[in-house]
């Protein structure tokens, strides 16, 4: 199936298709945005804001009306802050929520964070917009690995902060190695820190298992650290302590989660995210090697495997809520281009090819009723989701005033691609569906177009 998008990753990619079981480009009212603003107090004037008393003007027939479409929100940019809420984000969850507090429309928090547990992510997520927000309805970067069953029985390192040794098991991995218990293993092998190098040799490690994979579960702590450590595990074929001998390529299987190059918290400017981290090992790998680092998986955002999670989690909402409308429409809202508004541009490619995959096939099977065919296909397809929309938010990485040239070819030319070296950079795929202030102004916009307000 093409992908407008070209990825050019290894075949794990998409090789978790999806969870086993169930598995038109627009502007604002007034065009494209322009102007000034900065920071999530800021309004630049052309942009519209969300009318007042949306909810008041529901009408009692749409409030019962069961929803065919969901929500996908990103956390930081959108609805916090580093420990600070956005203050359009309760504003946003009031008009969601009916008068008992439930959701009137399924929502998923897809984040490529992952330094923490669902649950935990769940807390913070109830506590900032006033609201129960179940671990069900989070999705952290790593959260997809569960599919990758594969590697659950294998021995993994894993790389990142927070509780990365939880969370694997959470996933299915019985096995993991952490870089502390590499390192203290190994205690030669972490010499760029003087202050930790051993004052005496160590006797010889024995009985350390032969790790057969990495894990990068997010940005880590000493970078230098585990930058090392993950090379070494690489270049040994998963024993560090050995004599180097023929480096091994292919390598050992690497998986890793979340690509953000920067992300927005408290500060002024973005803050390095996982994917420098990962620039950084790549650059080193073949700077040693002079070949390049391959990714058996990559995901969370911008990754088709994460979106095609979070429509599963979404219609599992769905379902467990009675509501017998098919989700057919789901509404991506992100502060950051190069991950949100580029992987649910790649995930709307991705199903608009499917459909027409699936009604090509149809026609093709029978093509003296190729009519019947068709219109039977067409309504198999809106069994499914039909569309996922981006609306990008002006409270967090993004900065409309200087993020997107004016002009269509200026943004081919000029435009600095800060997405994964993996995805090629297709200007269109970084281009909003609709750019809005904050995420108040997402809900609304959303509502309007499914006729909800």
């Amino acid at each position: 199936m093409a992908l407008r998008g070209c990825l050019r990753v290894g075949p794990g990619l998409l090789r978790a298709a999806g969870p086993r079981g169930p598995p038109a480009r627009g502007t604002c009212a007034g065009g494209r945005v322009s102007g000034g603003g900065e920071g999530p107090g800021s309004q630049p004037a052309s942009l519209p804001r969300a009318g007042k008393g949306a909810l008041s003007r529901l009408s009692p027939a749409l409030a019962l009306q069961p929803p065919s479409f969901g929500f996908l929100f990103d956390v930081d940019g959108v609805l916090v802050r580093g420990s600070q809420a956005v203050p359009a984000a309760r504003l946003a969850f009031q008009r969601l929520a009916d008068s008992s507090g439930r959701l009137r429309v399924p929502v998923v928090f897809l984040t490529n964070a992952g330094n923490c547990l669902r649950s935990a992510k769940a807390r913070e997520l109830s506590q900032a917009l006033g609201l129960q927000v179940s671990p069900e309805q989070v999705i952290l970067s790593h959260s997809p690995l569960r599919l990758f069953s594969q590697f659950h029985h294998k021995c993994m390192l894993v790389a990142g902060q927070g509780p990365v040794e939880e969370n694997a098991q959470n996933l299915g991995f019985k096995h993991v190695v952490t870089i502390e218990a590499l390192r203290k293993a190994y205690p030669l092998l972490d010499m760029v820190d003087q202050s930790r190098r051993p004052r005496e040799l160590p006797p010889p490690t024995t009985g350390f298992p032969t790790i057969e994979g990495v894990i990068l579960f997010g940005e880590p702590v000493r970078w230098e650290t585990s930058l090392q450590l993950i090379i070494d595990v690489l270049l040994s074929n998963g024993n560090p302590g050995a004599e180097l001998q023929d480096i091994p390529y292919p390598h050992l299987p690497v998986l890793a989660c979340n690509m953000d190059l920067l992300w927005m918290a408290e500060a002024k400017m973005p803050r390095f995210g996982h994917g420098t981290f990962l620039l950084c090992l790549e650059n080193i790998y073949k700077k040693v090697t002079g070949r390049e680092l391959k990714y058996e998986a990559l995901i969370g955002k911008p990754s088709t495997v994460t979106y095609r999670y979070a429509e599963y989690l979404v219609k599992e909402q769905a379902e467990k809520r009675g509501w017998k409308s098919p989700i057919q429409r789901l509404y991506a809202v992100g502060d950051n281009p190069m991950s949100d508004v580029y992987g649910a541009n790649l995930y709307n490619n991705y199903l608009k090819s499917a459909q027409q995959n699936q009604v090509q096939a149809g026609l093709k099977r029978n093509p003296q009723a190729a009519s019947e065919d068709h219109l039977e296909l067409r309504k198999d397809c809106n069994s499914s989701v039909e569309s996922c929309e981006s609306i990008l938010v002006c409270t967090g990485v993004y900065r409309h005033s200087t993020d997107v040239p004016s002009k269509r070819e200026e943004r081919a030319t000029e435009t600095v691609f800060h997405g994964h070296r993996d995805f090629c950079f297709d200007p269109s795929l970084v281009e909003a569906s609709y750019i809005v202030q904050d995420v108040n102004d997402a809900v609304q916009l959303a509502f309007e177009k499914e006729n909800w307000s």
